[in-house]
């Protein structure tokens, strides 16, 4: 098992293959969950800015969207339940996912994309250093476009400029901490004068403050929603160990959160200063409530 310079074990392999399945086999065991903890949020703020801004078919840009699992939950109100089940149990044929060819698979996703019209017209953009997941969700319909870059080392070509252009929110569940405020810089400046509202679940490990000064700087106003977020299980006990050890040098308290085996995040969300008549920074809770996928659970 090889870890990172954080301590958490390193899953890099699951983000580069040819379709979802690797990505879903190995996080089911360690029950996965944050995007279904994020997407009431995303959903109620991508509502709020319709309403704000009269947009009705905001664009979303995904920061590190892998194979555009938020895209999928957002916009076909699948759940993760149904993702693990779909790319980890069987087809309605009976047939395991894991003896379906990738050409079957897209076959079978882009069924669902076709078949699942949103309530509300919402457009997709990903974001990501891995050419293998983008090209499958772009392929099965879950991004509307998709730009293989990685900002952290590259300065933005001008056709990915203009793809990250008119971006109305930015979102992300987990990458920032790898992804830091350099990319979200080069985000803004991308935009044509409006800034995009964001929303950012970052694991407690990481901190913050970089990120909103930054932000701050380009011209908006941060604030942290209460509570936490579980993301996923410790892999092992030296993950555990490793990570816990990273938050004491970082000062950060993980006693009843990561100290009791789950890996957790907080969602900071992000507005131009001075929005006037925009909803409180701070959203009442949403009214979809927030569920872990229990791997335990039959799929069915």
């Amino acid at each position: 098992m090889r870890f990172d310079a954080t301590g958490k074990v390193s899953l890099d392999h699951i983000y580069t293959q040819p379709d979802p399945r690797s990505y879903f086999r190995v996080l089911q065991p360690l029950g996965y969950c944050i995007p279904q903890q994020a997407k009431p949020y995303f959903a109620k703020l991508i509502q709020e800015y319709r309403e704000y801004r009269r947009v009705a078919a905001p664009t979303v840009l995904d920061i590190g969207c892998s194979y555009g699992i938020n895209a999928a939950l957002l916009k076909y109100d699948t759940t993760m339940d149904e993702l693990y089940s779909r790319y980890c149990g069987a087809d309605v044929d009976g047939t395991p996912a894991a003896a379906l060819t990738r050409e079957e698979l897209l076959a079978r996703d882009q069924e669902l994309s076709r078949s699942r019209r949103p309530a509300h017209a919402l457009r997709f953009v990903g974001l990501d250093t891995s050419a293998p997941a983008l090209a499958y969700a772009t392929e099965a319909g879950f991004l509307d476009d998709a730009v293989h870059a990685d900002l952290e080392r590259d300065e933005p070509t001008a056709r990915q400029r203009a793809q990250l252009a008119g971006a109305d929110l930015v979102i992300s569940t987990g990458c920032l901490g790898y992804v830091t405020e350099r990319t979200l810089t080069h985000v803004v400046r991308a935009q044509e004068g409006q800034l995009p509202w964001m929303a950012h679940f970052v694991l407690r490990m990481f901190p913050f403050d970089p990120v909103e000064d930054t932000l701050s700087r380009l011209g908006y106003r941060t604030t942290r929603v209460e509570g936490t977020f579980r993301q996923r299980r410790f892999a092992s006990p030296e993950e555990q160990a490793q990570v816990l050890e990273t938050m004491s040098a970082a000062g950060v308290d993980p006693h009843g959160l990561e100290a009791d085996g789950w890996l957790h995040a907080q969602l900071y969300l992000s507005r131009p200063a001075g929005t006037a008549g925009a909803p409180a920074e701070d959203p009442a809770a949403p009214a979809e409530p927030t569920r872990s996928p229990d791997p335990n659970r039959e799929q069915k």
